[in-house]
């Protein structure tokens, strides 16, 4: 492939499901950014045994942990993927290609069931503005200039993340995604009631 690819990866006390995850995406890219989010576990350790480039920051959340690996990614895509194992890294060639050919400036890996049913609100209320399904999702690829230009607010990606492409002018394209079955407790996403409000506040703008 002629464009350098760098997988940006948020991590949070993933020490027992990251070695495996690294190992299947590192065939895709020709860098992969482990973002440590203050981990108290040896999520850092692990991801720089398996060959990751590791920054460890304070505790600050998804959303820094995100603007942190676009700040210090060298590729010309960045694909965001999450460490959990829940994400399968072998779709990481059909959510690339868009870009590759010019299609797309940014990919969503559509999953094939939103668990939560506060993010399948979010996505609905969405795409009143535009014509995406999962607002959501953790697998993305997108264009280095555009990830570098995002502010991302709220209190995750959920919808406004999208609205922001849209308002910078980006063409947004999604690509079919499977999802793995995780050993992984599910807390209540509280912060998508705030999000919510976010959303709806942004839909209401005239842009």
């Amino acid at each position: 492939m002629s464009a350098k690819i760098s997988i940006i990866i948020p991590a949070y006390n993933e020490a027992a499901r990251i070695g495996q995850v690294l190992c299947e995406a590192k065939p895709f890219a020709h860098e992969v950014l482990v973002i440590d989010d203050g981990s108290r576990d040896e999520t850092a350790a692990t991801a720089q045994a398996h060959g990751a480039r590791v920054i460890c920051q304070e505790n600050s959340g998804y959303i820094k942990a995100l603007k942190t690996g676009f700040k210090a990614a060298r590729g010309d895509i960045f694909v965001t993927i999450d460490a959990d194992g829940e994400h399968d890294p072998a779709d990481i060639p059909r959510l690339i290609q868009p870009l590759l050919e010019d299609r797309a400036d940014v990919v969503l890996g559509k999953r094939n069931r939103i668990a939560r049913p506060s993010e399948r609100i979010i996505s609905l209320l969405t795409g009143l503005r535009i014509p995406v399904h999962d607002t959501g999702t953790g697998l993305r690829a997108l264009k280095r200039q555009l990830a570098q230009s995002l502010a991302i607010p709220g209190q995750c990606i959920c919808g406004t993340s999208v609205l922001e492409y849209y308002r910078l002018g980006a063409r947004v394209a999604e690509v079919p995604i499977s999802l793995r079955t995780v050993d992984k407790p599910r807390k209540i996403a509280w912060g998508h009631l705030t999000q919510f409000w976010i959303v709806l506040r942004l839909l209401c703008q005239r842009w």
